[in-house]
């Protein structure tokens, strides 16, 4: 097996992940990112065509129609229409919108549902969703402590932040909108991320329980090594996936599988350069990994 030279490129690798934390971080701070109707709150409306509804359509006539940011999708069949109506709409907006939408279509137009979500309801669903990513990286940090060793805890956290931020930051500069799909994705990111790092963490501890006359850089090569073939296969399987999805899936999972898309490739180069990065600059050696010797194992050895 050949041995690539990952270690050699780290500090070009950290100044390129330093730019994008930059770059997202100053979008997040100044244009923020797009919020949705899950967020903002605004009124949700779901009708029944009793024919083949044509959203294209739909959507000009909204425009037209005084209802510019309407979200148009199909959900269900090709005859369930769910629209959202952004802030600023009420409940009698919504039977104004079912007259326009029946005056202009020769069959029926049946309502479903009208919702109203209020701000309030956004904001609490905006704190929960950021404490459950912040409990999902307190346990991912807790349990990689316990299974391996801190610094290899750290190094994972690092990881997981740094995807997490660069796919919020990318939906803030894209100006993409950002719902409870995108973030159950930012969840999904930190699970895939989280995977790929304890592949590559196994085998870092592996070799260096096993080449003693290597050091750290040497160990951390031929274990990014090893790993790199599975990697790239599960990455490029997984993208392949998720660009159909995006590409084909509709509306409704399109920011959900952009945002994994985007998640799967800075988690995969993290996985290889993020999380090794920081065990170098964190100083890992084989010392941190020898295994504990039993007590007493010394008077056993001296037994006849």
């Amino acid at each position: 097996m050949k041995v690539i030279n990952f270690m050699g490129q780290r500090k070009l690798a950290l100044a390129f992940s330093a730019l994008l934390l930059i770059i997202a971080i100053g979008s997040l701070a100044t244009r923020q990112l797009q919020w949705g109707l899950d967020f903002t709150g605004g009124t949700l409306v779901e009708v029944h065509y009793s024919e083949t509804a044509n959203l294209g359509g739909i959507r000009d006539l909204l425009d037209t129609g005084g209802y510019s940011g309407a979200i148009v999708v199909s959900f269900g069949s090709d005859r369930d229409v769910m629209i959202r109506l952004p802030q600023g709409h009420t409940d009698k907006d919504g039977m104004q919108l079912l007259r326009l939408l029946q005056d202009n279509f020769d069959g029926s137009v049946e309502l479903r549902r009208i919702e109203f979500v209020g701000p309030q309801v956004g904001d609490e669903l905006r704190e929960q969703g950021g404490l459950a990513m912040l409990l999902a990286l307190g346990l991912v940090m807790l349990y990689i402590g316990f299974r391996f060793q801190f610094k290899f805890a750290v190094g994972a956290v690092a990881a997981l932040v740094h995807d997490v931020i660069i796919t919020l930051g990318f939906f803030s500069v894209i100006g993409l909108e950002f719902d409870l799909t995108v973030l159950a994705a930012l969840l999904a990111v930190i699970g895939y991320s989280l995977n790929d790092t304890i592949v590559v963490s196994d085998r870092v501890r592996e070799n260096f329980r096993k080449l003693r006359k290597a050091d750290a850089i040497e160990v951390i090569n031929i274990s990014l090594s090893e790993t790199l073939g599975r990697t790239m296969v599960t990455s490029f399987t997984t993208m392949l996936v998720l660009a159909s999805l995006a590409i084909f899936g509709g509306e409704m999972i399109n920011g959900f599988a952009v945002a994994l898309l985007v998640g799967v490739v800075v988690g995969t180069y993290s996985s290889i350069y993020v999380v090794a990065n920081t065990l170098v600059l964190l100083g890992v050696s084989k010392e941190d990994l020898a295994l504990p010797v039993k007590e007493g194992a010394e008077q056993d050895d001296l037994t006849p």
